[in-house]
Parts: structure tokens; C-alpha cells; sequence
């Protein structure tokens, strides 16, 4: 059995996560004959939960491959996605500034919610996780939003924001997974590894 796993994911803030629980792991990303944006793609009338279980097995799948193509040694790959929704409206990353200011003032003075989905693969199976919390937004001035948008902590962030950055100050009430709505739902990360009987 090995004693790490490989993560396919360039969040640092994942990486952060298993370090913090001491899981071992080696990096699985995508290599530039990838097109790993296009599969985020909403499906037309495609719910949240649907969607990001979805996208999460699109990219096990792929890491998969990528893993075989490259002949490594195996271990278990795990990948994660995260998606924001208010009501059935997924917002994924921000193309530029005037997308995240579109989803940020959306979202301002709104609950919404975080849904983070965790797979696993192992032994040629599939093994998947999700967690689901809410966050309410104070309602953001137009100087606080352009003031956050242009901090540049918006871009590559589910929603346009970052739980753990400055977007903290703008948060009024969580109910749920912090990790999760960082990116890696502690808790259902560890419960996949132990179910799958891997060190954890």
C-alpha cells in the first residue's frame, strides 16, 4: 500500500490543507497539451450539486490518465472542485475584474452557498465526498467591492473571493465547513482516505 497520494489540483491552499494534517503527497497537475478550464463547463439546467460532482469526476478522470500516460509510480489520485451558488446561479472563477465585480455585487448582502466535492481514486474505483455550507455577505459599498477587486485576491477564486483573505472582513455568519469553503473539506478528505484504508 503506499503511504501517499497524489493530489491533482494547483491550489495551494489544498496543498496547505493536507500538509496541515500530515497527509503525504505528490503533485498531479495538468500538462500544456490539457485544456483542464474547459472542464468546468455548465451543462444547460445543470443544478450546483450536480455540477460540481460532475466536474470533480471529469478531473479524477483525467488526473487518471494523466497518471497511466506518465508511467508513475501508483497510488491512490485524489482532486477536488469547489463551486459558489445563490439559488441555482453557479458562479465559477471570474474572467477579468468586471465578471468579479458582477458576482460580488450579486452576492453582497445575500446568503449563499459553498459546495466543495472530494473524489478518490483507488484500486480502480471511484470514491466521492461533498460538503455543503453557507456564507452570508455584508452588503459591500461599490468602494469595498472595487477596493477587493482590486487586490487582485478575486481571480482564479469559485465566487470572486477567498474565505481565508481579505474577503474575511466582508463575512458575516458560516454555517459549516471552513476547510470545505477554503477548497478541502477536512473532515470528508480524512473519512475518503480512512474508508479507502490508506494512513490517515
Amino acid at each position: 500500500m503506499p503511504d501517499f497520494i497524489y493530489l491533482a489540483s494547483q491550489s495551494p491552499r489544498r496543498r496547505q490543507l493536507l500538509e496541515q494534517m500530515g497527509v503525504r503527497h505528490a503533485l498531479l497537475l495538468p500538462g500544456d497539451d490539457e485544456d483542464a478550464e474547459s472542464l468546468e463547463a455548465v451543462l444547460p439546467g445543470e443544478s450546483p450539486r450536480a455540477y460540481v460532482r460532475r466536474v470533480t469526476s471529469l478531473k479524477l478522470e483525467a488526473a487518471v490518465k494523466r497518471l497511466q500516460a506518465r508511467a508513475l509510480p501508483p497510488a491512490p489520485v485524489m482532486c477536488s472542485d469547489t463551486t459558489v451558488a445563490l439559488g441555482r446561479t453557479i458562479y465559477g472563477k471570474p474572467a477579468d475584474d468586471v465578471d468579479a465585480a458582477r458576482m460580488l455585487g450579486q452576492l453582497s448582502g445575500t446568503t449563499h452557498r459553498v459546495l466543495t466535492c472530494v473524489s478518490l481514486w483507488n484500486e480502480g474505483h471511484e470514491k466521492q465526498a461533498l460538503s455543503e455550507s453557507r456564507v452570508r455577505f455584508s452588503a459591500m459599498t461599490q468602494a469595498q467591492l472595487q477596493g477587493y477587486i482590486a487586490s487582485g485576491e478575486p481571480m482564479g477564486k469559485a465566487g470572486a473571493y477567498a474565505v481565508q483573505g481579505r474577503a474575511a472582513e466582508y463575512i458575516e455568519h458560516i454555517s459549516g465547513s471552513y476547510t470545505g469553503i477554503m477548497g478541502l473539506p477536512l473532515y470528508e478528505t480524512m473519512q475518503l482516505l480512512r474508508s479507502a484504508g490508506l494512513p490517515a
